[in-house]
């Protein structure tokens, strides 16, 4: 009489497996080390350049583009992503300041994401024939932030000024729900954005592309 067969585990699924789980893990790493990398402060408060740059999506940002601009860090402030149909003075009362001498050094720009941010800079840069820019995000979303710009921008001097929402508990990242969530799903975009950042530079050089 002879013995039943034992079922196995087909070898292609073990290896999808351990696949899995080394990506996972790698995937883990790199958000642990996206989230120490993250800026704490701003590194450089002194140096003047052609612009400031405020992408809008955050509190805070547009009072610092204007204090920036107030203190001429920069000759012009672009400030990216306002919504449809908010002109500069509008701009200017939403943020509580006095508009006189401001408004004329002002420009405004309507992206709806990351990339159109990049995108209208660099077209805004160019027709000034600026050479530098101060940026203005959340220090959460500035990694990404950076990326597209360098992407577009090469030639560009990009000095961050990241600023600080109270809401985002970032030295204990880990242990808030929703802090958490939003430095992965950052991350994640972070990483989707250098992938295609590096298939564009592979298969179209010199391309500037995005979604």
């Amino acid at each position: 009489m002879s013995r039943p067969r034992r079922r196995s585990t087909p070898i292609g699924a073990g290896r999808l497996f351990v696949m899995a789980v080394v990506v996972l893990a790698i995937w883990g790493i790199g958000l642990v080390q996206f989230a120490d990398a993250l800026p704490d402060e701003v590194a450089d408060t002194t140096t003047k350049t052609d612009a400031i740059v405020v992408l809008t999506g955050g509190s805070g940002r547009l009072e610092e583009g204007l204090d920036l601009l107030a203190r001429d860090l920069g000759a012009q402030l672009f400030v990216s992503g306002v919504y449809h149909g908010v002109d500069v003075e509008r701009l200017i009362q939403i943020s509580k300041r006095e508009p006189e001498g401001l408004e004329p050094r002002i420009g405004i720009g309507n992206a709806i994401n990351t990339v159109g941010n990049a995108s209208e800079t660099k077209a805004w840069m160019d027709k000034r024939g600026f050479k530098s820019l101060r940026l203005v995000t959340g220090s959460y979303h500035m990694p990404r932030s950076l990326a597209e710009f360098h992407f577009f921008m090469p030639e560009v001097t990009v000095i961050p000024n990241p600023v600080f929402p109270e809401h985002v508990k970032q030295k204990y990242w880990w242990a808030w729900p929703g802090t958490a969530s939003l430095i992965v799903s950052e991350y994640n975009k972070w990483l989707f954005a250098r992938g295609r950042h590096w298939i564009s530079r592979l298969f179209v050089p010199g391309a500037r592309s995005g979604t």
